[in-house]
């Protein structure tokens, strides 16, 4: 019997009431789901931390802003894959209520600061190309590394506030004010602000990139118009541009993944949601762990410094796997000269 028929029974707050949330009904619906968290979160990780790598690992890289917010990306993305996994997983597939109302609601802050941090660090990407463009000559003067760090010290300190006020009070429990259909214990009030907040950040990062894009489509004109390549200010502005489209290819895969969320998410607060909605629900949010996967895989293709730094270290694990595999070898052969001897 389904506890959770009315919106006042999902109102409730109980412990025994997150049952109602568990709408993974079927053993085969649990192993798809088993199966997405498991791939994309392991690739994700995977992936990312070798985009931390690459940037790090190479002293040109880890001192320009734009990688230090990539950099930001990349770990806002292996987090989130970490804390979703292991916490959605537990939920849906073992279906585990045995644990508070401020451990639920701390795992769920986790989540969001992790995913807020991952789109706002996109935000500081996009206003850095959006500087680098509209005002190059400017750009090293006005984006330094302490502005940069600065930044994202604000960037992980606002998106961990705002992700904590569920925690902190601000939750349906305190209140006795009407709960999601989506999360337990989570206000309406609160996820209405919160998809506000995500809206507002989407709509800054898709003004900047437009504008890039204009001035990108400006500097193609005016290069096939010149038919000429004059020093370094067009090789820097060739590579912005680069850059640009490459982050614009990052923001539509966003998009693409995070869109059914969001709109599930407005639907629930002025609408009832049946299970079967709520079950999508479920399956879309592993589209945010995608978008994680996705990412770091654009920036190797696209970003010429990190395939660069890629391929140097294929490059560089192939000579030592080599070595190894020749230096048993190279090892009997003297023993065997030595036996003749």
């Amino acid at each position: 019997m389904n506890i959770c028929k009315t919106h006042e029974n999902a109102s409730k707050c109980s412990v025994n009431t997150m049952e109602c949330f568990m709408v993974l009904s079927t053993q085969a619906q649990k192993i798809s789901i088993a199966t997405l968290c498991g791939l994309f979160g392991t690739l994700c990780i995977f992936e990312n931390s070798v985009v931390l790598y690459l940037i790090f690992s190479s002293p040109r890289t880890r001192r320009k802003p734009s990688y230090l917010f990539i950099s930001s990306l990349a770990l806002a993305d292996i987090l989130a894959s970490i804390i979703f996994v292991c916490s959605f997983v537990n939920f849906h597939v073992f279906n585990e209520t045995d644990f508070s109302k401020e451990m639920f609601l701390l795992q769920l802050g986790g989540v969001n600061t992790s995913f807020s941090a991952s789109l706002s660090s996109l935000l500081l990407t996009a206003l850095d190309r959006y500087i680098s463009i509209s005002r190059p000559s400017e750009y090293k003067l006005l984006m330094t590394r302490k502005r940069a760090w600065i930044a994202l010290g604000v960037l992980w300190v606002t998106c961990a506030t705002i992700a904590s006020l569920p925690l902190l009070g601000w939750n349906c429990c305190m209140l006795d004010s009407t709960c999601s259909e989506l999360f337990p214990f989570v206000d309406d009030n609160y996820l209405s602000s919160w998809i506000c907040f995500i809206l507002v950040l989407l709509g800054c990062i898709i003004y900047a990139y437009a504008h890039v894009l204009w001035r990108a489509h400006q500097h193609v004109a005016y290069m096939e118009k010149q038919q000429v390549q004059v020093g370094k200010q067009n090789t820097r502005m060739r590579m912005d541009v680069m850059l640009a489209k490459t982050l614009v290819m990052v923001l539509t895969v966003l998009v693409v993944c995070w869109s059914p969320v969001l709109v599930l998410m407005i639907y629930s607060i002025f609408a009832r949601l049946s299970n079967a909605m709520r079950k999508v629900f479920a399956f879309c949010s592993t589209l945010c762990l995608l978008n994680s996967m996705v990412n770091p895989i654009i920036y190797a293709l696209r970003s010429k410094e990190l395939y660069s730094s890629l391929r140097m270290v294929f490059s560089q694990f192939r000579r030592q796997l080599k070595a190894s595999e020749e230096s048993p070898e190279a090892e009997s052969t003297h023993k065997s000269s030595m036996i003749e001897t």
